[in-house]
């Protein structure tokens, strides 16, 4: 739009002085111009003021259109001030903020639900250890071991929780990080929320993969982690998405329970917002 004030004033300025220079000699040679062309002279002048009448026409609708495209520039840029304040609004007052409390068990997972993942190639509710390759685990499926984390929540701020997404799970143990990813590293890893009825409290489940040598889990042990960290995603049930990660504080089991579970006491969990809350749209988790 600037650029457009810049270059129509100028032809503007230059196409009235050239009209006012040219009505102006007409006017000195009136009489000259009578005596050359006569009736024709007449003609002559009628024909520069038609003219000159066309290109103030002209010039006139042209800046009244450059108004319009002004006035129509500023209003959908405060629709988009307004929807955009909207939104934010809508956002900051409906996210949902949670905390991982009670006690975190690690156990196998159910073969059951090993042969579902590996009869039908879906992924879902699983992640696998830096560098597995989903297509070998369903090749070579004896070449690894499947295991589950559960984790009991509870919402401390905001709205009912919709879905629950992991970008990485990380462990610490012995001086050593195992990060967990899902299928594709670039995208989240979806997991699964149960409503424990005895307890009365929401659980996140999420299936970890990794080589039967992998050292950061050993069947049938006591297995004891200085950190457990979770980047995760939380989208109310209204649709608002919060990103973050929390590290969990927690107490090591000091012995495996019968059916070889690990049980790790969370005395506090530490989340911090890293991008959000902003809408999204619900059926991408899906």
């Amino acid at each position: 739009m600037k650029k457009e004030n810049k270059w129509i004033l100028p032809i503007i300025v230059i196409t009235g002085t050239v009209v006012f220079i040219i009505s102006l000699t007409m006017l000195f040679l009136g009489d000259e111009l009578d005596r050359m062309f006569n009736v024709i002279g007449i003609r002559v002048v009628a024909l520069f003021l038609a003219f000159a009448s066309f290109l103030s026409s002209m010039l006139f609708s042209l800046l009244i259109l450059i108004h319009n495209k002004t006035v129509v520039k500023i209003n959908d840029d405060t629709n988009k001030r307004a929807e955009l304040f909207r939104e934010l609004q809508f956002a900051s007052s409906n996210y949902t903020i949670i905390d991982f409390v009670d006690r975190m068990l690690i156990y196998p997972e159910s073969e059951r639900y090993i042969d579902k993942m590996i009869t039908q190639k879906s992924s879902m509710f699983h992640m696998l250890e830096e560098g597995i390759s989903i297509e070998d685990v369903y090749q070579n499926k004896d070449n690894y071991q499947f295991i589950t984390v559960r984790i009991p929540f509870r919402v401390v701020e905001g709205k009912i929780v919709s879905a629950i997404t992991f970008d990485k799970l990380r462990f610490e143990r012995d001086g050593d990080k195992y990060e967990f990813y899902g299928e594709d590293r670039t995208k989240e890893a979806r997991a699964f929320i149960l409503y424990n009825e005895r307890t009365k409290r929401n659980n996140v489940i999420m299936n970890l993969v990794m080589h039967k040598s992998s050292n950061c889990y050993r069947p049938a042990e006591v297995n004891r982690f200085t950190k457990i960290k979770i980047f995760i995603n939380i989208t109310s049930l209204l649709g608002v998405k919060v990103e973050g990660n929390s590290e969990l504080y927690f107490s090591n089991p000091e012995q495996i329970e019968g059916d070889n579970t690990n049980t790790y006491a969370i005395h506090s969990s530490n989340f911090l917002i890293t991008d959000g809350p902003k809408i999204t749209n619900l059926s991408s988790k899906i």
